[in-house]
């Protein structure tokens, strides 16, 4: 009992310190953006507009395009477009011209030289893209200035509405400027320096251009009047945002526009295979590992001729050969008219002259019979010994 009293009041003592000199408090510590955020740089905007009864979709393929409606929607291109086909750029220019509303990002800058800024898109509706710092205007110099606090909120980009007192001041960069060289803008909004933003009418649709996007990216949306100017564009419509645009594959690419091809190839391929496939069966005997004789390889000699050649080859080989001789043994041999040179075989061979006729005339094309071919060996082998 003792020890059980001085644990109790060991720890009531502790208590009552603890209680007088701890204080306990709380703290936040950001972990960063989650993984769903870090995937997905417009998410905030996406929520957003969800917040606001909008019906959002995103996609990370142009293919996206392929059946989407057109009327009171509107499409968020913010993929970066080097790899995007002018048959790709015309569809979505299509696309606008029957009622759709599309807001896409300036990529390239104008090239004086070239007429052109490489853009698809951009060089279509004739909106050329240039640095601020190039422009005429005076007031450009400025913006390499590091600006006052007072004028903070000159360096905005200022929207006016109709029946508004104040604009809405969005975070544009100031480094791009927009120009509206075929004059279709219907409506822009502009910061001391330059042009952001331009809306121009497109058949039955509508065009938005602008110089960044980075606006509406999670970390900036929550900016100034950034939020509202996404919600702006995009009210009273469906919104599908495209803001990565992955490439597609080899096999990807064949599969769309060379589909025969593609399965030609692989029917080759699977022959290929097939014929290439190792074959199984009974092991074949070892060969013999001593030495043929000379009459074997003779026979095995002339069975190969005869299986590519005939027999005719056979009997014209040994025709030629005789010849041969018949040369070196008897000079002038070769000189001597065709009937002289059988007449003097079948005398050595002791052959008539029918059969020296038929034993030595060429047999071109001629078929041969078992039974002849034998008859003709045999002859020739005499007229060759006899030589």
């Amino acid at each position: 009992m003792l020890w059980a009293g001085l644990i109790l009041a060991t720890v009531l003592l502790a208590g009552l310190w603890a209680w007088k000199y701890v204080t306990l408090t709380e703290t936040l510590k950001d972990a960063g953006p989650s993984p769903e955020a870090r995937n997905n740089p417009y998410l905030a905007a996406e929520r957003f507009l969800r917040e606001r009864s909008v019906k959002v979709q995103h996609s990370d393929s142009f293919t996206v395009l392929n059946g989407l409606p057109a009327i009171d929607h509107t499409l968020l291109l913010l993929a970066e477009r080097d790899r995007m086909s002018p048959a790709q750029s015309q569809q979505v220019l299509d696309w606008a011209s029957q009622g759709g509303h599309v807001v896409f990002v300036a990529e390239q800058l104008w090239d004086e030289n070239s007429k052109k800024s490489g853009d698809f898109l951009l060089d279509a509706i004739g909106v050329q893209q240039l640095l601020t710092r190039d422009l005429d205007d005076e007031e450009a110099d400025k913006q390499d200035e590091e600006p006052a606090p007072a004028e903070k909120w000159a360096q905005l980009t200022k929207l006016y509405l109709e029946n508004e007192q104040e604009p809405a001041y969005i975070g544009f960069d100031d480094e791009f400027h927009l120009y509206d060289a075929k004059n279709l803008a219907q409506s822009w909004a502009n910061s001391e320096a330059a042009t952001h933003m331009m809306q121009l009418p497109w058949g039955n649709g509508l065009i938005t251009v602008m110089t960044d996007a980075w606006i509406w990216q999670n970390t900036h949306i929550g900016e100034y009047d950034n939020a509202w100017l996404l919600w702006y564009i995009t009210q009273d419509s469906d919104v599908t945002l495209l803001y990565r645009a992955d490439k597609d594959s080899l096999v990807t690419l064949l599969t769309r526009y060379f589909p025969e091809t593609l399965a030609a190839s692989a029917l080759l391929l699977a022959l290929w295979l097939w014929q290439a496939a190792q074959r199984l069966g009974p092991a074949l005997p070892s060969p013999a590992l001593g030495r043929r004789q000379l009459s074997e390889h003779m026979r095995a000699s002339a069975e190969f001729i005869r299986r590519h050649s005939g027999l005719v080859s056979l009997i014209t080989l040994l025709q030629k050969d005789i010849q041969q001789h018949a040369r070196r043994r008897h000079p002038g041999f070769e000189r001597l008219p065709v009937a002289e040179q059988w007449r003097l075989l079948g005398r050595l061979a002791r052959l008539s002259p029918q059969e020296i006729s038929q034993t030595m005339r060429p047999l071109a094309s001629e078929k041969l019979s078992p039974i002849d071919f034998t008859r003709r060996v045999a002859n020739l082998q005499r007229i060759r010994k006899a030589l």
